[in-house]
């Protein structure tokens, strides 16, 4: 797996344009033109078919004031997008939606999350990256590529965008499920050691983050599959509806994961909790195996001068047969109670 930079870092911005500025180009039925962040409006006025799709990674201030004075932005939405730690969210500024979206990257089994800001307008589509997240270049080329995604204008780039986050989960909840097969058949073989307890609740912690992460864009996608806004035209809802199934499927994924490294934890701590009565019961026999010769053994270190045993020719060997009988029965009683 690449490292965290080199995922995350922006791709080269076009000449002209701040190097925040990952993305900046107009599509219309002329195909995608790459225009200079600060002639955007006037790109857009010029071609009233085109809309603009701007990708930003990390910007500045400056760079968040041209496009709230190019689109008419609104202050609040403007500020949460200069900020991370937001909450996944959808907000209606007039006649633009403002959608906060967290993304996630598997980092040595390890979540790390980041943010995707978006601005919905009639002519534009504005995504601001913070953190944790790949490239959505893979998002436009799909959408460059399909005509008729193309021609729902910058619903379809809303889709292509919230569409790659979603499957951007996928990998990381496949190889955290690899995870714990892995761990399961390590439980199973009796191969107890603290790192596997250490690793079932990172796990379990890992995938907590992430369900707190993909709950809540759940309901993100569920209001813009019933939006009555002209932003999200009924063909793109039909797109949204999709994304929202998936979304609904890795939830209900990350669920069952969770249970199950829950599970584990039980089934662990009940084996370790077995492995130990068995120990103890073991011991135990043993140590009533030693007790019995030692018990016989002990009268006669007491040294008393009227014990009838000490006269006798054959009392010595008669003893050891004694002791071996007695510890015969014993090992017999313990084997079948399976105690040995």
């Amino acid at each position: 797996m690449a490292d965290h930079a080199a995922m995350t870092s922006p791709s080269a911005a076009p000449t002209g344009n701040p190097s925040s500025v990952v993305n900046c180009a107009l599509y219309g039925p002329a195909g995608k033109r790459d225009v200079p962040l600060a002639e955007i409006g006037a790109a857009l006025a010029c071609d009233p078919d085109a809309f603009a799709w701007i990708g930003l990674f990390e910007p500045d201030a400056g760079v968040l004031a041209v496009l709230q004075a190019e689109f008419d932005l609104h202050d609040l939405a403007i500020e949460d997008a200069g900020k991370a730690h937001q909450r996944p969210k959808i907000e209606a500024y007039g006649d633009s939606l403002f959608i906060v979206a967290q993304t996630a990257q598997a980092i040595d089994e390890r979540i790390a999350y980041g943010e995707t800001h978006l601005f919905l307008g009639p002519r534009y589509l504005v995504s601001v990256r913070h953190g944790a997240s790949l490239s959505y270049a893979p998002a436009r080329l799909r959408i460059e590529r399909e005509p008729q995604l193309l021609a729902l204008g910058p619903a379809a780039a809303l889709y292509a965008v919230l569409d790659a986050i979603v499957d951007n989960y996928l990998p990381i909840v496949d190889d955290f499920r690899l995870t714990l097969d892995t761990l399961e058949k390590k439980i199973v073989s009796e191969q107890f050691h603290r790192g596997i307890v250490i690793r079932l609740y990172a796990l379990k912690r890992e995938l907590t983050y992430m369900r707190v992460a993909v709950t809540p864009l759940q309901d993100v996608l569920s209001q813009l599959v019933r939006s009555g806004s002209p932003l999200v035209p009924a063909e793109a809802k039909l797109y949204m509806r999709d994304v929202l199934d998936h979304s609904v499927r890795i939830n209900e994924t990350v669920d069952a994961i969770r249970d199950m490294l829950g599970t584990a934890l039980s089934v662990n701590q009940a084996l370790v909790t077995l492995t130990q009565g068995e120990t103890v019961k073991r011991l135990g026999a043993w140590a009533a195996l030693l007790a019995a010769p030692t018990l016989i053994t002990s009268w006669y270190g007491m040294n008393f001068h009227m014990m009838p045993e000490l006269d006798g020719r054959y009392a010595y060997p008669v003893l050891i047969g004694g002791v071996i009988a007695v510890m015969a029965v014993l090992y017999r009683m313990f084997k079948r109670a399976r105690w040995l």
